[in-house]
């Protein structure tokens, strides 16, 4: 386990913040039972792990509904191959869809674990090396997203940690209110049409 998983696991077992797991996803039997697609589209491990890895450095494109200007710089490769950048984005604030907070980032990517962990932060270095700061007006929040099951029938797993000074009750209503067992993720429809070029029809 690396720094990021296990900083996000602490505060995951942190019982005066607010965790929220969706469930998880299985993309093909979603895909098949309430999608149409001109040809078969069936992911793998890999293909839903390049999604995540895009998403990740590229909110705007892969997340429009939830950040209108994001941005990403800073990357770098360890020598066990996984990637750590810095991540800025304008994202709706969870509990008020017509005000945005910028939200700063140190994202993670584990390939060979196939897990990116975005830790949330106050402060970054930016592209000159200089320290910029955010106010957050809604507490700090970290998210991670993992890829489990087969290798032809991947899951889709994603929870998010709040760090609160106590179970915000409101939160955790808001994401119930999110869950939809018959769509995929916004993200993963955007993945379908924009890097497999297949156009998607919701049944």
């Amino acid at each position: 386990m690396n720094y990021a998983e296990e900083e996000f696991e602490q505060a995951w077992n942190n019982p005066a913040n607010t965790q929220i797991k969706l469930g998880d996803v299985d993309i093909n039997d979603v895909l098949a039972k309430y999608y149409e697609t001109p040809i078969p589209v069936n992911f793998t491990r890999e293909m839903l792990w390049d999604m995540g890895a895009k998403k990740a450095w590229d909110p705007k494109i892969y997340i429009p509904y939830a950040v209108r200007a994001g941005k990403s710089w800073g990357k770098k490769i360890l020598e066990n191959g996984d990637e750590v950048f810095f991540r800025s984005s304008e994202q709706n604030k969870w509990l008020n869809k017509e005000l945005y907070d910028e939200i700063f980032e140190e994202v993670y990517l584990n390939h060979k674990d196939q897990i990116a962990t975005f830790l949330g932060r106050q402060d970054l270095v930016d592209e000159s090396g200089k320290t910029i700061h955010t106010e957050n007006h809604q507490p700090l929040f970290h998210v991670q997203q993992s890829v489990e099951g087969e290798e032809s029938n991947p899951i889709n797993v994603w929870r998010i940690v709040h760090l609160t000074d106590g179970k915000d009750l409101k939160l955790i209503q808001l994401f119930k209110k999110l869950e939809n067992p018959t769509a995929l993720p916004g993200y993963a429809e955007i993945y379908i049409k924009k890097d497999l070029k297949v156009p998607l029809l919701h049944k």
